[in-house]
């Protein structure tokens, strides 16, 4: 029976190892913590409430098929508040509806929201010509050459750099965010224009945006982890210390932990393999690539990452003097707040709605600002309780909070990112046929994009062991 080994156990790694077992394959995944990776759920007064990541896209495919093929579709509730909204120039103001992330298309919506001065409203109603840049180029110098600096600010990087809690400046279009780099590169007349069409190209706009599991994204990996055990595949709880080739297999030197009584003692296991998916972090796939394909350690190396916070809070109902009339706020780089983004919880999920208790949920740290991440979790709290009560009219202190932190969580895909990755791949396929890389620092760190990353992997190294 052909041999399987995953190096990672989040939702690449586990969507890479249940094709593998689906397949026919023996499949074993080496993780160090716990499965799901930054797809986690865990207790919060009296609730489950996700960690990370709290829903995937609707109306990309992959989410929705995995859970109708998990048999948990049936599970599956979206957002009841379809509306945000953007802390700027001093409030809070609704984020037009008629956008797509951030690029307006309905003027008088973005006028009658006050979240642009008047010149920047003004600056955004007479673009130039769309100019179809010669290559990749970075999110924020598009946007500011067609929107203005203050759309651009106030718009388009609390929307997508709050996504990727990364810094549009630096972000890449074509790696980010495809959908507006193919409207850059449809010839329309003006951003705004090709952006209109994509819209007027949506089948249903009334569908739902965002899909989730009821009990939280926690059960999505719940589901798998049940079905790739009903396969028979195995976890071996360590981390992966390299790979060599030997002959035609892979052989995998775990580092395993171990308990004795008081003591903490390890030990090394050699796992063979005839094939290899590596769902990592791009450090940890550098480090295990290194003596294999130098050229693509090097590149892997080079990504970078941005660490993030997510602070849960639980308040009463009337410790919040304003209505939560949405799924929650984004927080504009140029305000300098320490919070990103609040989500209000219990509005924005129909079922979480509580009996005279609030649900938030804060996020801080991204891409360049690291500092406020630094502090411990009291220091923490108290700096997102002081924007909250800034923005949102939060009152009093809230009856219980949670701190979960995600270090390095956040691949950064910098202007030609997708010719790292391109390079990445080839180099892989003519050294090390039959061990792949993927992941969220190559295509896409949403959870669909991870699904197709880990499906489309092992059907790679499966059709090389057929090759060869």
């Amino acid at each position: 029976m052909t041999a399987i080994a995953v190096v990672g156990g989040g939702i690449t790694g586990l969507v890479a190892a249940r094709e593998a077992a689906r397949a026919g394959a023996e499949v074993t995944i080496i993780e160090p913590a716990r499965l799901g990776g930054k797809v986690q759920a865990s207790a919060f007064d009296g609730a489950v409430l996700d960690e990370a990541a709290d829903a995937f896209l609707a109306r990309v495919p992959e989410g929705v098929a995995l859970c109708r093929e998990l048999g948990i579709d049936g599970e599956l509730v979206s957002p009841s508040a379809r509306r945000a909204h953007v802390w700027s120039r001093g409030a809070l103001r609704v984020l037009p509806e008629g956008q797509v992330l951030g690029v307006p298309t309905d003027l008088d919506e973005l006028r009658q929201s006050g979240i642009l001065s008047p010149d920047g409203f003004a600056r955004v109603g007479n673009p130039p010509p769309l100019h179809v840049p010669a290559g990749d180029v970075a999110i924020g110098h598009l946007m500011r050459s067609q929107l203005g600096d203050e759309a651009a600010e106030r718009l388009v990087d609390p929307l997508v750099g709050g996504i990727n809690a990364g810094d549009t400046d630096r972000l890449s279009l074509a790696a980010t965010v495809p959908q507006l780099d193919a409207a850059v590169r449809s010839r329309a007349p003006s951003l705004i224009e090709a952006c209109r069409a994509q819209r007027a190209g949506v089948a249903d706009p009334g569908a739902p945006v965002f899909f989730a599991p009821r009990d939280g994204m926690g059960a999505l990996v719940d589901a798998l982890v049940l079905d790739l055990s009903r396969r028979g595949g195995e976890v071996v709880s360590g981390s992966a210390a390299s790979i060599e080739r030997v002959g035609r297999s892979w052989h995998v030197a775990v580092d395993l932990g171990a308990t004795t009584g008081d003591a903490q003692t390890s030990a090394r296991a050699l796992l063979a393999a005839d094939g290899v998916v590596i769902a990592t972090p791009a450090a940890t796939a550098s480090m295990l690539v290194r003596d294999l394909a130098p050229r693509s350690a090097t590149l892997l190396a080079g990504v970078p990452y941005a660490s993030v916070a997510l602070v849960s809070l639980a308040t009463p109902r009337d410790a919040i003097e304003r209505e939560l009339d949405g799924s929650g706020f984004l927080v504009p780089r140029v305000e300098g707040r320490a919070v990103t983004a609040c989500s209000w919880t219990s509005s924005k999920w129909p079922h979480l709605a509580g009996d005279g208790t609030v649900w938030l949920r804060a996020s801080v740290g991204r891409d360049g600002d690291d500092a406020v991440l630094a502090r411990p979790d009291d220091s923490l709290v108290a700096a997102v309780l002081t924007d909250l009560r800034d923005t949102m009219a939060l009152l009093g202190s809230p009856t219980d909070v949670r701190v979960s932190r995600w270090p390095g969580s956040f691949p950064q895909y910098r202007p030609g990112h997708l010719d790292r990755v391109e390079a990445v791949e080839r180099d892989l396929a003519s050294t090390t046929p039959g061990l792949v890389v993927a992941g969220a620092a190559l295509r896409g760190l949403g959870v669909p994009a991870c699904i197709r990353q880990g499906a489309a992997a092992t059907r790679q190294v499966l059709a090389a062991l057929d090759a060869g």
